[in-house]
């Protein structure tokens, strides 16, 4: 999960990928500085603490490569919709395939959900990907 010790590594990944990122995700241009990135950090161990899914970081090589998470959880209708992201030079490498695969399992055997949704654009073709693999 993010912690506030991730924040520096995590504001760094997203300024640089921000170009490659802004087209899917409208929040990035909202994310200006350190202090963005640890408000968004702060809220996701809010949302962990509340019970309503948790947001985490996707590692490679010690370095942190993107995020994925649970937007909600419904825990009346059992379900909820996974978000996620790769920062600029990790796409390509299995990273996103293997963390999806992971939370829907983690969804469905830990959770007890019965329901997960995965939303993208018709023209995202690399997150579209995903779901096929």
């Amino acid at each position: 999960m993010l912690d506030l010790q991730d924040a520096k590594q995590l504001f760094t990944l997203l300024d640089q990928s921000k170009e490659s990122l802004k087209e899917w995700l409208p929040f990035i241009d909202s994310n200006k500085s350190l202090a963005d990135t640890e408000t968004f950090i702060k809220s996701t161990m809010k949302q962990f603490s509340e019970n309503n899914g948790f947001q985490a970081g996707i590692w490679s090589d010690d370095k942190i490569a993107g995020v994925i998470g649970f937007h909600q959880i419904n825990w009346n209708n059992k379900s909820t919709s996974i978000g996620y992201w790769l920062g600029k030079g990790f796409e390509g490498k299995g990273l996103m395939t293997k963390s999806v695969n992971t939370f829907v399992n983690h969804a469905f055997t830990e959770l007890n959900l019965n329901r997960v949704e995965i939303r993208a654009a018709v023209e995202n073709k690399k997150s579209r990907a995903i779901l096929f693999q």
